[in-house]
């Protein structure tokens, strides 16, 4: 793959435990391979335009990645295969802003096949943090599989640094599906990202900036407007931990 694909998703989030939540809006993201070429007219790579992905946004820290070289060093230190195609999955800049509460770097064998994932977690405070999603026996990964890492990064101050993730991708040539099951004790959540890819056009910019405007400073507002109804209902309130040293976990 080498054109940027638009994935016209939805994301789904439902808290579990004394006082549950739960919303569902559209979001718009970009699937492209970081090496390749071409794009829409209104779509750039680390230039100004109406929409654009920068190297600075991804892979590692926040405002200072090093995109794709910054995929291949983790790779490289974790003994992990996967770096003979990477793609990456994320919201693009709208007029030169972007927050990715979460983005993946899809990294996948000469053979096409899926084999490592790297979910790259941004919090509202600056903080970013990766998750390393691979099988035990780093054989490809499938739709059945589910994939867990310890959460020790601070996300949301009404859900505490404790628990687990349990990950699931169900990636196919027509759609991205990916689940997301938070557990801790009686409490947790669940979050997906569902949607079919496209080719990125301009015409699909321009209709995506209608429908959804300002691109991630409404997912910032979205994002504040259900840690308000969080609030009114009395959910419990954690203060954020200092983000752990490592940049990458499991």
């Amino acid at each position: 793959m080498n054109a940027p694909q638009h994935i016209r998703a939805h994301t789904f989030h439902g808290r579990r435990g004394v006082v549950t939540n739960a919303f569902r809006y559209g979001v718009d993201y970009v699937l492209l391979n970081p090496e390749g070429r071409g794009g829409p007219w209104l779509f750039s790579r680390n230039r100004a335009n109406l929409t654009s992905l920068w190297d600075v946004d991804h892979g590692g820290t926040p405002k200072a990645g090093r995109g794709l070289a910054w995929v291949r060093d983790v790779l490289h230190s974790h003994n992990l295969p996967g770096a003979d195609k990477v793609l990456l999955l994320a919201q693009p800049r709208v007029f030169g802003h972007v927050f990715n509460p979460v983005s993946f770097w899809l990294c996948h064998d000469a053979s096409g096949a899926l084999r490592v994932v790297i979910a790259e977690v941004s919090n509202t405070f600056g903080d970013r943090h990766s998750y390393l999603c691979h099988r035990e026996d780093l054989a490809p990964i499938t739709r059945e599989d589910q994939i867990t890492a310890r959460k020790i990064f601070h996300v949301s101050p009404f859900q505490p640094v404790e628990g687990g993730y349990e990950f699931r991708f169900d990636l196919t040539d027509a759609r991205i599906g990916i689940f997301i099951d938070y557990s801790r004790g009686n409490g947790g959540l669940v979050a997906t990202l569902t949607g079919p890819r496209a080719p990125l056009t301009s015409r699909a910019i321009l209709v995506a900036c209608l429908r959804r405007p300002f691109g991630s400073r409404r997912v910032l507002a979205l994002i504040h407007w259900q840690a308000l109804r969080l609030w009114l209902k009395r959910a419990g309130v954690f203060s954020r931990p200092e983000p752990p040293d490592s940049e990458v976990s499991r």
